[in-house]
């Protein structure tokens, strides 16, 4: 084996080894989540300590899921972290613009229900995967 094909081979490693920890510090997210926003009213009658407990450790998660996905974009090559660099100024962007309007319509009576950051969340994360396919296809 030559040394280019070993560093090749390093490199899907470790960008292998980025995608799995990336993806366990997101699973563990998703949970400590949907504890911290179910656990409550289902589990433990809206116990303060219990509550506000599970909303610190999900935010320590989500921190640790922010470092994962630093680790991760800065493992991959120059192409795939200029198509995430797009995808993320994108859904950053598209979800400034909406989620600021989204709320103007309620504050101007134009809707007659509370926004909720779900919808954001959702507009974002559909906004980010038509980044990355976009982008996927324009460097092909």
């Amino acid at each position: 084996m030559n040394k280019q094909e070993t560093n090749s081979n390093n490199w899907q490693a470790r960008t292998k080894k980025n995608t799995i920890n990336l993806g366990m510090w997101t699973f563990a997210w998703v949970v400590t989540t949907a504890i911290a926003a179910f656990a409550p009213k289902f589990i433990w009658d809206f116990n303060t300590l219990l509550t506000v407990t599970a909303v610190v450790i999900n935010v320590l998660v989500g921190f640790g899921m922010i470092f994962a996905n630093k680790k991760h974009l800065h493992g991959l090559d120059e192409m795939q972290q200029k198509i995430q660099s797009g995808a993320m100024a994108l859904s950053l962007g598209v979800g400034l613009v909406l989620g600021c309007s989204y709320e103007l319509l309620e504050d101007i009576k134009l809707i007659s229900f509370e926004p909720e950051i779900s919808h954001l969340v959702i507009v974002m994360c559909i906004t980010y995967m038509i980044g990355i396919i976009k982008g996927g296809a324009k460097y092909r």
